[in-house]
């Protein structure tokens, strides 16, 4: 199994015809992601690598039968390109879009409330079920298939820590990257209790960063509800407070989301923490045996 998308799920690209849209519709399709359709204004009839292009996501649903989204849109118009996704019944939306305005998506999170969509991002590499589909930017020659599951705030730690799990014989059943932004459309929680209750997963090894308080709420739910096996890993432990690290979430405020502070509430779970990232792969022989 996989969570959220497999290889029945049919995509649109929201943006397909920018250059970042282009490109990734073409990697997604390399993959046998069955790109569907693409969303555009004004550029309906035209095709890019043979996908139809429609002016509205609604056109991409009722032609197509669309059940998922990838967004590619400018940051001032991708909550707008979110929020036309979950009105018209698509399933899972994974925005790649960095620098959308946070008020935008305090009104995003709002109307997502009364809808059954699940929201990937923004500010996200996407996600991933190897051998099936990937819905997003994250590189596919890396992963391969197998029971390890991964979420991440970051997308370029979620690459190397999935190179080392392949590299040790761990394949993946679905890697997530959640997105980095202070405000997102799902949290480590949200995709914990999906692998909690997913057979193929027999492990997960979760990625955070500096700033918010998300990995001490997964500690305690990881304490309480979930018996599989979890490494984690945070990044950000030399970061001063008050600069911002990388991802506009990133940032040590008010004396709160300290990387040892998060350490801590891991360990103190009986989380395995990596501290050195070029450990993992070893530290995964360790905790969950031979892949």
């Amino acid at each position: 199994m996989s969570i959220l998308v497999d290889e029945k799920t049919r995509v649109v690209v929201q943006g397909i015809t920018g250059r970042e849209g282009t490109f990734h519709t073409t990697q997604m399709l390399a993959y046998g992601t069955a790109v569907a359709a693409g969303v555009t204004p004004g550029k309906k009839g035209q095709k890019v690598e043979g996908v139809p292009v429609f002016n509205t996501v609604h056109e991409a649903v009722k032609n197509e039968g669309v059940n998922a989204s990838c967004i590619f849109v400018p940051p001032l118009f991708a909550a707008d390109a979110i929020m036309e996704s979950a009105s018209e019944g698509v399933e899972v939306i994974v925005c790649i879009t960095e620098g959308i305005p946070v008020l935008d998506m305090v009104k995003v999170a709002s109307f997502l409330q009364n809808t059954k969509a699940v929201l990937i991002g923004p500010n996200c590499p996407g996600i991933i079920c190897p051998g099936k589909t990937k819905v997003g930017i994250m590189p596919g020659h890396i992963h391969r298939p197998g029971h390890v599951g991964v979420i991440s705030r970051s997308g370029t730690l979620t690459y190397e820590v999935v190179d080392q799990l392949t590299r040790a014989g761990f394949g993946q059943s679905t890697c997530i990257g959640i997105g980095g932004d202070p405000i997102i459309g799902t949290t480590f929680i949200d995709h914990l209790a999906r692998f909690k209750e997913d057979p193929e997963t027999q492990g997960v090894v979760l990625i955070g960063e500096i700033g918010g308080s998300a990995e001490e709420e997964a500690a305690l739910y990881i304490q309480n509800e979930f018996r599989k096996p979890v490494i984690g890993f945070i990044a950000g432990q030399t970061a001063p407070p008050g600069k911002r690290m990388g991802h506009a979430g990133a940032i040590i405020s008010g004396g709160k989301g300290k990387a040892e502070d998060k350490v801590q509430a891991l360990e103190s779970a009986g989380i395995t923490v990596v501290r050195n990232l070029g450990r993992l792969g070893e530290t995964a022989l360790e905790i969950m045996g031979k892949g």
